[in-house]
């Protein structure tokens, strides 16, 4: 007997799988997302493959041109800035949490994971690349020891995920989360949030370029008076054997 599968896991399966290949670059800005293709190609009916795009608009990776026409987001510069203004509030507040809150066993998992983005550098491999970067930053918000921060920080993760994976700076954007491990590690919140800001304004400069081939002017946004300045209070020690 044939094993019917539930029409939620159908939609589950087509968002995933297209999401991916938005975040990989399969599917290109401007690209079209035609139902009855999709449902073509994924052997089911239109409603699973309708919600899944429904649910990619809300996401903010899709939207509707007309009623009758769906395509690939094209990203505008404020789109990015938007972006990279929310990831440095949360991302900078995680980082000084999860200096005060680490474990041994949590700084041994990001070290792991800087092991393995160094030889993943080392050997270009672009979707180990963002697939580890992603599973650091994740690791850190789980640090943080927060799940409001998390939840907050989750619809907009993939869109993040999608912009980065246009960055191909790659031995520039494994120091820096050498270094912010070393901040992390050393127990200093106001150490770890200085470097962790200088990891997202580098980051969000890196993407401008490569998507707009235009400096980034100005800056997401500027660190509070609640913040710690931009400089770290102490020199970063020596990078991870990573």
């Amino acid at each position: 007997m044939t094993k019917i599968e539930p029409i939620g896991a159908v939609r589950e399966r087509v968002l995933v799988t297209l999401r991916q290949e938005i975040i990989s670059g399969r599917l290109r800005p401007g690209d079209r997302l035609v139902e009855r293709e999709l449902a073509d190609r994924f052997g089911v009916s239109r409603v699973p493959v309708r919600e899944a795009i429904r649910a990619l608009v809300a996401e903010g990776f899709v939207l509707f041109e007309t009623p009758r026409r769906t395509v690939v987001r094209r990203l505008s510069p404020t789109d990015v800035k938007e972006l990279f203004e929310l990831r440095e509030a949360l991302e900078v507040y995680a980082a000084g949490l999860a200096a005060a809150r680490a474990t041994p066993e949590d700084l041994a998992d990001l070290r792991e994971l800087l092991s393995s983005a160094a030889h993943a550098t080392e050997a270009g491999d672009a979707e180990a690349i963002t697939d580890i970067n992603t599973r650091f930053h994740d690791r850190l918000l789980a640090m943080a020891g927060n799940t409001l921060l998390i939840s907050v920080m989750e619809p907009v993760g993939g869109r993040l995920q999608w912009l980065t994976r246009r960055n191909e700076e790659w031995p520039q954007l494994l120091t820096e989360h050498q270094e912010l491990y070393d901040a992390i590690a050393s127990g200093d919140p106001e150490r770890a949030r200085a470097h962790a800001l200088n990891h997202v304004q580098a980051n969000y400069r890196s993407t401008v370029r490569h998507l707009f081939g235009t400096p980034a002017d100005p800056a997401p946004a500027q660190p509070s008076a609640a913040q710690p300045s931009a400089q770290p209070s102490a020199q970063p020690s020596a990078q991870s054997s990573a």
